[in-house]
């Protein structure tokens, strides 16, 4: 075993109460691929500042390697001083580190350089800050959420970079799939302290459910103990003086160690407010189109959008998914083209950018509106407090300023008060960023379970496979025109689909070219072909068949309730789908190229 760069040991951090941080450890190797999972608020982000050198511990030793190199990633980079993204970036160089590797970060991450910090955008922001850290190369590289903001291109092409390089990394992120894609150990951080599972972080969740069933078990052990020893002390032998005040004493740890046994945090377990019913057409858009400048964000979209459905949009940040998003719930103008909204929409946003949080807000003021104590939930009065501890916060942070929680406190006191407003029709917009893996998944699971329509923008490719039944994205995503196709199931079945038709559309090119090749010559015909003629005239009577069957496909999908009551089916019906645009456009593409060669043989002649 190589000798470690960077090892904290025994780190404790306290704020008066409950221990943050009570001896927790992190030793990071050569080449090591660890993430870094706990709760929001169990001390991640804290323990990765102390790792850095940015926190103190209030007691523990940290031991660094003199010649290593660690670069830090937080949350919210600090922009001030600098007037280009490119200054900015070469601060984080040493004397030694090569000044093109920022160049080549910027390229690959769309990055010209010459932007104004200042002006940057979420997505913008985090790439800056990704290309200081790493242009480096250091030899421990500290992430914390990396993938904030993000769309899935650059994910997918940051996950290929850290793959690359040659240092340790220590990663926080609530993306599971990423977390899979790049880890290689898991450290947990759970009440203050770090267990270490040396495997990434598909094999991580297994392991805490075991490691949490196993300490439930000793926990009752201990409480049998307990009880056991105290029938003894009370009904056994009083001889031998010494031997009991031995075991009173014993009894007493024993006591002492059930009564300050911190359990794990507990689960948020609520549902979401429901409205009364929405129509059964929720949302029709015809032939919608909507511009900036010169450039066409969407172009020519049309879409019906039934109750009960699950649509995720996807796309390279710029794309224009949160515009067409507006575009589709009304909440902007489109230049041309119509949008109706159905009957009895009652609408609920989860905004990406916090835009309704007042930081000066106390968390039962932004909860209640200003409207004392109380709110109303799936139409039963709640007192605030109770309402709170639904979502894991304590009572006594009832009067606490919203600028005094964690980016994920903030991200789940957001999602309390959407889920206490009733709605038919949720409308989430990067709902995904700084939750911990917990609500997440309570997340998936209201998305899962409610009865209305949920329409979202994510780039988290975990959630989107468990939580959506069609995916919107763009039809050329290396280059977005203002096109967009819709996908039946999640990301990866979108993926899927896409990679299909790629590979037939090659195979037929590969087919036509070795077929063009090793042809013999032969003289120039002045005709079409008995085939070719036979192809020609039935080619269009079985391209409008196979258009019919697409959409009668479509219609069977476009049932809110096929997905839920047959998923295998839908699947099925998703892959004929598929095939059958395949070779729909086979189809269109011979009898085009039949149709062409027929006017220059005709205007040749």
């Amino acid at each position: 075993m190589a000798p470690p760069i960077l090892k904290l040991d025994n780190m404790m951090l306290t704020f008066g109460g409950t221990p943050l941080l009570n001896g927790a450890n992190l030793q990071v190797e050569p080449d090591d691929r660890i993430c870094l999972v706990g709760r929001n608020g169990s001390g991640k982000s804290t323990l990765m500042k102390m790792a850095a050198g940015i926190v103190e511990p209030q007691s523990g030793e940290i031991f660094k390697h003199p010649s290593a190199t660690v670069r830090y990633l937080e949350q919210a980079p600090d922009f001030d001083q600098h007037k280009t993204v490119r200054t900015y970036a070469e601060a984080g160089l040493g004397p030694g580190d090569d000044p093109h590797r920022v160049t080549y970060l910027m390229e690959h991450l769309g990055l010209s350089g010459d932007e104004d910090p200042q002006q940057l955008s979420g997505g913008e922001a985090r790439r800056a800050a990704l290309v200081r850290v790493m242009a480096p190369q250091p030899d421990v590289l500290l992430l914390d959420e990396p993938t904030n903001h993000l769309d899935l291109p650059t994910i997918e092409w940051l996950e290929v970079e850290l793959k690359r390089m040659r240092g340790a990394l220590v990663v926080i992120s609530h993306d599971r799939r990423f977390l899979e894609n790049v880890s290689r150990s898991t450290i947990w951080l759970d009440r203050g302290t770090a267990r270490r599972l040396n495997q990434g972080f598909g094999s991580f969740e297994a392991w805490r459910d075991r490691v949490l069933e196993e300490e439930e078990i000793e926990q009752h052990k201990l409480g049998r103990t307990i009880l056991r020893e105290e029938h003894w002390l009370r009904y056994g032998v009083t001889a031998r003086r010494k031997r009991n005040v031995r075991r009173l004493s014993e009894l007493h740890d024993l006591r002492a160690r059930h009564r300050n046994h911190r359990g794990p945090t507990g689960t948020i377990e609520v549902t979401k407010s429901e409205a009364r019913e929405s129509g059964k057409l929720v949302i029709e858009a015809e032939a919608v189109s909507k511009s900036y400048a010169a450039r066409r964000i969407v172009d020519d979209f049309s879409i019906r959008i039934h109750r009960g459905d699950r649509l995720g949009f996807v796309g390279p940040n710029g794309a224009g998914k949160t515009t067409l998003l507006k575009l589709l719930t009304g909440q902007l103008k489109c230049d041309s083209g119509s949008v109706r909204l159905g009957a009895n929409l009652e609408i609920a946003t989860l905004d990406q950018k916090r835009d309704d949080l007042d930081l000066n807000q106390t968390l039962e003021h932004f909860l209640t509106d200003g409207r004392g104590s109380n709110l109303l939930v799936n139409g039963e009065q709640r007192h605030v407090t109770g309402y709170m501890k639904d979502f894991l916060f304590q009572p006594e942070q009832a009067r606490t300023p919203i600028r005094e929680l964690s980016g994920g406190e903030r991200a789940r006191l957001i999602l309390a008060r959407n889920l206490a407003r009733p709605a038919n029709l949720i409308v989430l917009d990067e709902p995904t960023n700084d939750l911990d893996m917990e609500t997440l998944d309570l997340l998936q699971e209201i998305v899962a379970g409610f009865a209305g329509t949920v329409i979202l923008v994510s780039h988290d490719r975990d959630f989107l496979d468990r939580t959506v039944s069609s995916i919107i994205a763009p039809a050329n995503p290396s280059n977005p025109d203002g096109q967009w196709l819709r996908y039946a199931g999640g990301y990866t079945d979108m993926l899927a689909q896409r990679g299909q038709a790629s590979a037939e559309r090659k195979q037929a090119r590969e087919k036509n070219a070795t077929r063009n090749t090793s042809a013999k010559p032969t003289e120039p015909k002045g005709k079409l072909s008995y085939k070719q003629k036979f192809a020609l005239e039935t080619l269009p009577v079985k391209i409008s068949e196979a258009e019919d069957q697409a959409n009668q496909l479509e219609n069977k999908m476009a049932n809110p309730d096929f997905f839920a009551r047959d998923p295998d089916g839908f699947s099925k019906t998703a892959e004929e789908l598929s095939s059958l645009r395949v070779a729909l456009a086979k189809m269109e593409e011979e009898w085009l190229e039949l149709e062409m060669l027929r006017e220059s043989l005709e205007n040749g002649a």
